[in-house]
């Protein structure tokens, strides 16, 4: 069985300058928010994971001087002593709080080897274009800077372990978007850091969660590096932060759709019975239990269930709310093919609530939208375990891993 994961030296910012640095993911703000977010803060992370905003309003996010701008950012930062290099190897007891709940798990680096061989197990698809954007990021920078979102099944030996950690003063502590308290304990004494290494190699598998770009970038760097040096050790590790899946909260993911494909909202609504049960309620519907949506259509919400002997529960895909609902509504009756090409229909998630769901149909960008009920983590695991891949847009995490706080140097 190849090494999971293990510790690393990280490039972090000193304890004064965390809340200068911590920054949202690249991929979760546009080039306009980010230009936003960075007024005042030349030491925000987003100079590096989004260096576009530092140049020219039509200058293309993929640029060759986009990359460069980035690195020459990275070193600014590391040079004027705002971020510093930890000199031994160690792990990071990683928490992120919000809203009265709070997850904990351990960030380290992941094993190339062991996502190739399944055992760091993906469940998405990859579009090229984001992987390669992904790519030359970390080549130019020479480093890992957004980490991958993992899961483990949660076990009692973990849970202690890291809540014995996480006592005391954190090395690092800062508030990211959406008020999300972030706080990182570094994990370097050798005694704990073999005791935290053992516990986590006993662990069969790590489920990547969010960040399947970064993930699979950071897999073709690792291939690259290791055919032209087979002593450069450092490119065959990914950067990660793994929590115990019973402490990870997704979101619904929502569909907001164009046009009504020429029906009027009642022979829509009569086509859909042929599958669901359909009920006009007065109220915006959150579905609290699977094989339940809300339809909000003509400034009216209905609440639909699918009829039970249509969900086909021994296949751990096909028998997904996103699954079931693009199978038997989206595709047959909307003529939705491929939800991620067809530009009809786009997706919301869950943390901007139901009123942008009605927004999206009031304002005219849609003519319908749907709310769903959330994919559950033993949902996505089963997919993962079966080497099957979810429809796309099918999990909304949240709290969102900030950029900045670690980083994983190609040394």
């Amino acid at each position: 069985m190849s090494g999971l994961v293990k510790p690393f030296a990280a490039l972090r910012p000193r304890a004064e300058r965390a809340a200068d640095v911590i920054a949202p993911p690249y991929d979760v703000v546009s080039t306009a928010e980010a230009r936003a977010l960075v007024e005042g803060r030349p030491s925000s992370f987003l100079h590096i994971s989004r260096p576009e905003i530092d140049l020219p309003t039509n200058t293309s996010p993929y640029a060759d001087e986009v990359y460069a701008r980035g690195a020459v950012n990275l070193r600014r930062l590391r040079d004027s002593g705002v971020l510093m290099r930890e000199e031994t190897p160690s792990y990071y007891v990683y928490r992120m709080m919000a809203a009265g709940r709070e997850q904990t798990g351990v960030a380290c680096v992941g094993s190339v080897a062991a996502y190739d061989a399944n055992r760091i197990r993906r469940h998405e698809l990859t579009r090229p274009d984001k992987e390669n954007d992904r790519v030359r990021n970390i080549a130019t920078l020479n480093a890992q800077t957004g980490p991958v979102l993992c899961a483990y099944r949660a076990n009692a030996t973990l849970r202690d372990i890291i809540g014995e950690y996480a006592a005391g003063t954190p090395t690092l502590e800062a508030v990211g978007p959406n008020d999300v308290s972030h706080s990182v304990w570094r994990v370097g004494d050798e005694v704990r850091v073999e005791r935290l290494s053992a516990a986590l190699e006993r662990l069969d598998v790590l489920y990547i969660a969010d960040g399947h770009h970064r993930a699979a970038a950071a897999a073709r760097v690792a291939r690259e590096r290791r055919e032209r040096d087979a002593r450069d050790a450092s490119s065959q590790s990914f950067l990660l932060v793994a929590f115990p899946h019973d402490e990870m909260q997704i979101l619904d993911y929502n569909r907001v759709v164009r046009d009504a494909h020429g029906f009027s909202s009642q022979d829509l609504l009569a086509r859909i019975r042929d599958s669901f049960d359909v009920e006009p309620v007065d109220f915006a519907v959150a579905p609290a239990e699977p094989e339940t949506f809300g339809l909000f259509i003509a400034d009216r919400w209905y609440r639909l269930r699918i009829r039970p002997a249509l969900v086909p529960r021994g296949d751990p895909v096909a028998s997904l709310d996103v699954s079931l609902l693009q199978d038997r509504l989206l595709a047959p009756i909307l003529g939705i093919g491929d939800p991620r090409t067809d530009p009809r229909i786009d997706f919301v998630g869950g943390v901007r609530g139901l009123s942008e769901l009605e927004q999206r149909v009031r304002s005219g960008s849609a003519e319908i939208a749907f709310s769903m009920h959330a994919t559950r983590m033993e949902q996505l695991m089963a997919v993962a375990d079966a080497n099957r891949l979810m429809p796309p847009k099918s999990t909304w995490f949240e709290p969102k891993l900030a950029d900045g706080l670690l980083t994983h140097v190609l040394d």
